[in-house]
């Protein structure tokens, strides 16, 4: 029981660290790239850029930030359980920071002038960078925040990418910006934002729960699927099969398995038959025990 307790406050402490880690990258890709070269994204980051701007940058990303998802920690609540409500309270919070952080204390706008990159560069980097941290945060459970809990709401109760949600979310906030810049060049800056940002954030978060089907055809089928079980948190099915050409019986192994694990599977498959028939697939999803819960 101690243990037990021991390895799941380990495993709290872990997946905080990952969320602060993910949220500074993703405050910095805003406040090193997207700010300084006026263009904005969407989410509630971009409401609250929208809001930067239009006060002549005198209202803070941070403070709109902090301010604006004030709401939306009770719904966190509420739909994403009391666990989750922690870790979304924590995330907004210390978004609002990091973004103190970067432009009033650090003043990272102005490290250097990112005219010399260019808009077009400065979107890319910064979709970029911003979603790989979201994505760091997701993959534990973490968010900034605004439509991300949106997104994961959504994706909690049926099978769509939250990359799609936070997608048509953003159309709209972006478009916004045309009347607080007036140019349309910007609006169509902050649409490469969104296309990079889901993209990247998809690729995060697919890649991360990347599943393979591993059907093995071998005489050592059985202690192939004991060191399966023995290595991995994985299960092992055990099909009896016969041959076409032969007619003799044959056993078959078949193995789900995140990418993780795939690895030390096919170690084992070699170490034991090197002649084994090996036969590795991509799965689109995999839901059950173990894996995903299936959202209709």
């Amino acid at each position: 029981m101690k243990r037990r307790l021991k390895e799941r406050f380990s495993h709290e402490v872990w997946s905080y660290i990952i969320i602060t880690l993910g949220l500074g990258i993703f405050t910095l890709g805003w406040s090193f790239f997207l700010l300084p070269a006026h263009i904005v994204d969407g989410g509630v980051t971009g409401i609250s850029a929208i809001i930067y701007f239009a006060t002549n940058e005198r209202i803070p990303v941070g403070v709109s930030n902090l301010v604006i998802n004030a709401v939306f920690i009770v719904l966190g609540f509420k739909l994403l359980g009391s666990k989750f409500g922690a870790k979304t309270i924590y995330g907004i919070v210390l978004t609002s920071l990091y973004f103190m952080l970067w432009q009033q204390v650090l003043h990272f706008d102005q490290l250097f002038d990112v005219e010399e990159l260019g808009p077009f560069v400065c979107a890319l980097l910064g979709g970029s960078i911003s979603g790989v941290g979201i994505g760091i945060a997701f993959t534990v459970g973490g968010n900034s925040g605004g439509t991300d809990i949106i997104a994961l709401i959504i994706n909690k109760y049926y099978n769509i990418s939250p990359g799609r949600v936070l997608l048509y979310i953003d159309i709209v906030i972006i478009g916004c910006s045309y009347f607080v810049f007036h140019k349309l060049e910007n609006v169509l800056y902050g649409y490469v934002i969104m296309v990079t940002f889901t993209y990247v954030l998809d690729l995060m978060i697919d890649g991360s729960k990347r599943s393979y089907q591993i059907t093995v055809f071998s005489k050592y089928a059985k202690e192939i699927g004991d060191a399966v079980m023995e290595n991995t948190e994985r299960g092992a099915s055990l099909l009896h099969g016969e041959g076409c050409y032969s007619g003799e019986p044959q056993k078959v192994l078949m193995v789900i398995a995140y990418k993780n694990d795939k690895p030390i599977i096919m170690e084992a498959i070699h170490r034991i038959d090197p002649h084994a028939f090996v036969s590795v697939s991509r799965v689109e999803g995999v839901f059950g025990e173990g894996f995903e819960r299936m959202k209709l």
